[in-house]
């Protein structure tokens, strides 16, 4: 570790206060604190949008041991608010290796704070539920930003991640398993949408371009797309009317597939509601259960809100569930070609069981062209 240590504090709007050093940037933050049970992928963790306006605590005690790279980021940027670790490596060793975390987050004015007990931490988080903290030089910076931040769930953090512009993926080499197959064309609305599920689009023949959020049913629609596709994205599905309002005008006229968030958006759009977990699914080893085959899959999640069973209407069925809570993993309409899952199937973090998925919405595309 660096030999000049500085104190930095995390203080939580219960009044906790953890003490320990800061790494990263030498910037305060606010948001809401959440832990991740993922032992891998922090570079991943890091730049996934889902976690826009969280302050993450890996519970994986050393962090940073094979650096940073070119190659694993899940989008443009560092998404989160500020990070929170037992240790921090400033010697990783990995060929592919550019640089630190350390490096990583000062380079995008993001904060660090490691030397804390971690488990003590995520320990209250789960008995308390998740909570907004602060990160600071002192406690009471720390307290000052905490008490004018705004509050997560009352924020619409899609907005902040999603794309400005409409633009089409195209992967060097991405399509190679398919190159003389005519593609789908699929969309993507994007609520916070990882590299990886383009990718595994790509890989199977699609033809991807991504949306902003805020699109209308109308302009995808006019694109003549074969699948439109729900991403994942951070905060509280009901802030999202207008995505709701898109997914109401494309549900029937073409096949949709929701994931994560997009799961929440389409649950609404059928008549449903969303609630907030007490301290939510985030890590790569969540079993989840395939109702159709009874088959369980170890599964990669990031949600803080789950979809309510109970408030969905007849003509929908749930399809997985959580073998951990019980709550909502998946839904498929009975009439209609429109399905969605609450886990990741694209990992990224995590294992690939669950990238049959994709396959099945490929399925799904060309049965919607056959009729």
């Amino acid at each position: 570790m660096t030999d000049a240590r500085v104190k930095r504090y995390l203080v939580l709007e219960d009044g906790s206060v953890f003490e320990g050093w800061a790494f990263g940037a030498a910037a305060e933050a606010a948001g809401e604190v959440v832990f991740s049970t993922s032992m891998t992928g922090y570079q991943e963790m890091l730049t996934d949008p889902s976690f826009a306006g969280q302050i993450v605590v890996p519970t994986y005690p050393m962090i940073g041991n094979y650096g940073i790279n070119g190659r694993d980021a899940e989008s443009a940027r560092i998404r989160v608010a500020g990070f929170v670790v037992r240790e921090h490596c400033d010697q990783p060793s990995h060929a592919d290796s550019e640089m630190t975390v350390d490096e990583y987050l000062r380079s995008q004015d993001i904060p660090g704070l490691w030397g804390i007990d971690t488990r003590a931490l995520t320990r209250r988080l789960r008995t308390s539920g998740v909570m907004m903290g602060a990160l600071g030089p002192s406690t009471e910076s720390a307290a000052a930003k905490l008490k004018a931040a705004a509050t997560y769930g009352d924020t619409d953090l899609v907005k902040a991640v999603t794309t400005e512009h409409s633009y089409r993926w195209n992967e060097p080499d991405g399509d190679r398993q398919h190159p003389n197959r005519r593609p789908h064309r699929v969309l993507v609305s994007d609520y916070g949408v990882k590299y990886n599920i383009m990718r595994l689009l790509q890989s199977r023949g699609c033809e991807v371009i991504t949306f902003p959020a805020t699109a209308s049913a109308e302009e995808l629609l006019q694109r003549e797309p074969d699948g439109i596709l729900l991403s994942p994205g951070p905060g509280d599905p009901e802030l999202l009317d207008y995505a709701v309002e898109t997914a109401k005008g494309i549900v029937g006229k073409v096949p949709v597939f929701g994931i994560c968030l997009g799961n929440q958006v389409l649950a609404r759009a059928f008549g449903g509601s969303t609630y907030k977990l007490k301290f939510g699914h985030r890590g790569a080893n969540h079993p989840v259960k395939d109702l159709r085959t009874g088959r369980a899959y170890i599964t990669a999640q990031n949600h803080g809100y789950a979809v309510d069973a109970d408030s969905l209407p007849a003509n929908v069925e749930v399809s997985h569930v959580s073998l951990n809570d019980g709550t909502v993993e998946g839904m498929r309409h009975r009439e209609m070609p429109a399905m969605s899952i609450q886990y990741h199937s694209e990992a990224s973090p995590g294992p690939r069981d669950s990238e049959y998925i994709f396959d099945d919405f490929v399925e799904m595309m060309k049965q919607a062209k056959s009729n």
